[in-house]
């Protein structure tokens, strides 16, 4: 069985595309992570009543963020995909974030990507594209998504599709 935390990303830098694997779909209350040692997604939890993830959920494969997990993205699609898919997206941004446990704070960023077969978004270009209320209630999900776990999230930056490639370039694993 192929582990998916290490299938190439394919980064495409000039194209600002790569993959990524959903780990959660937009729209549900259950988390799920992908255990690399079993190659299964595991469910990790379950959003209280009136809480859902607002877009699909997964990461890049073959990067390493600060928090020592493979970088996070969030997928703008026409319908949530399939846990476990793989899927083609185009980077439209970041929002770079910092989460704190206790005295421990690491950087733990979100790409933002549009799918590439998406018809729904496919004028989405940059996070400025979504509007500056959007943005907000995806930042209040996670400082509340954070909140539930004990931890605080706090937003440094919304940046554009650039910063997203340099972040996977910064984050790749050999």
């Amino acid at each position: 069985m192929t582990d998916l935390a290490v299938i190439p990303h394919q980064l495409d830098p000039a194209g600002r595309t790569c993959r990524v694997v959903i780990e959660t779909p937009g729209g549900r209350r259950a988390k799920y992570d992908y255990d690399r040692t079993e190659g299964t997604f595991m469910l990790a939890a379950l959003l209280p009543e009136g809480m859902s993830f607002p877009l699909d959920f997964g990461f890049v494969p073959s990067t390493l963020g600060e928090d020592g997990d493979p970088l996070d993205v969030l997928v703008l699609f026409d319908e949530p995909c399939a846990v476990g898919a793989v899927v083609h997206v185009r980077l439209i941004g970041v929002i770079e974030a910092e989460q704190s446990e206790g005295e421990r704070t690491v950087r733990n960023d979100r790409l933002l990507a549009v799918a590439a077969v998406s018809r729904l978004y496919a004028q989405v270009r940059t996070p400025d594209d979504l509007g500056q209320e959007y943005l907000e209630n995806l930042n209040a999900f996670w400082r509340q998504y954070n909140l539930l776990k004990g931890k605080r999230f706090a937003v440094k930056a919304v940046r554009g599709a650039d910063a997203a490639v340099a972040a996977i370039k910064a984050g790749g694993r050999p």
